[in-house]
């Protein structure tokens, strides 16, 4: 029975962590977006996305990791030999990736309070997505265990992997249409002579 109360507890600390992981990378975005805005809303800005993430950091992302990685500790107990299988090997690896890139994010924090963040918005874009191959990773190894499919399983993660790329190309692409648009009529506007 307690391997159920632990399994229930890991699966809401992953839920929770993830959340987490998912969200504050995003307002890494939006924090470094910030420096674009003209005063007093550059501060205005920066000062509340420091306070979300901080709180998100400190409320729920670090408690539901420690919950995971108790309640997977607790799983494991009741199971220890399961150690020596292969997919929970390699699933204890990605989880260990994902928990640096967890206190990764505080030193981003760090700088971000200390305004010497130099990551752009883009790149953060690119930096949210990596727990989400992470996730897809370890979410495939609980389900499949031993029976992982190697071949297919990676075409699949190589191809969310393009289509994360395009997806974050093209809304690029878009933010610098739309941007010079709103300078083509702004121009247009300030000088009416341009027609």
């Amino acid at each position: 029975m307690a391997y159920y109360w632990f399994k229930a507890f890991h699966i809401v600390g992953i839920t929770a962590w993830f959340a987490g992981m998912f969200y504050l990378p995003r307002l890494f975005v939006y924090h470094a977006e910030a420096a674009e805005q003209p005063e007093p809303a550059q501060s205005i800005l920066k000062a509340q996305y420091q306070i979300m993430e901080k709180r998100l950091y400190s409320i729920i992302m670090t408690p539901a990791l420690v919950l995971t990685v108790a309640m997977g500790g607790c799983l494991i107990s009741t199971e220890p030999q399961i150690l020596s299988d292969r997919w929970i090997q390699v699933k204890l690896f990605c989880v260990a990736i994902l928990v640096a890139y967890h206190f990764f994010c505080s030193r981003i924090m760090k700088r971000f309070a200390a305004d010497d963040c130099e990551m752009t918005g883009q790149q953060f874009r690119w930096f949210n997505e990596f727990p989400t191959v992470f996730f897809v990773i370890v979410v495939m190894l609980a389900v499949f265990k031993n029976s992982f499919p190697t071949s297919a399983a990676s075409w699949s993660i190589f191809a969310m992997i393009v289509a994360m790329a395009a997806i974050i190309q093209l809304y690029a692409r878009k933010r610098r249409l739309d941007r010079e648009r709103l300078e083509s009529d702004s121009s247009a506007v300030l000088d009416p002579t341009i027609s």
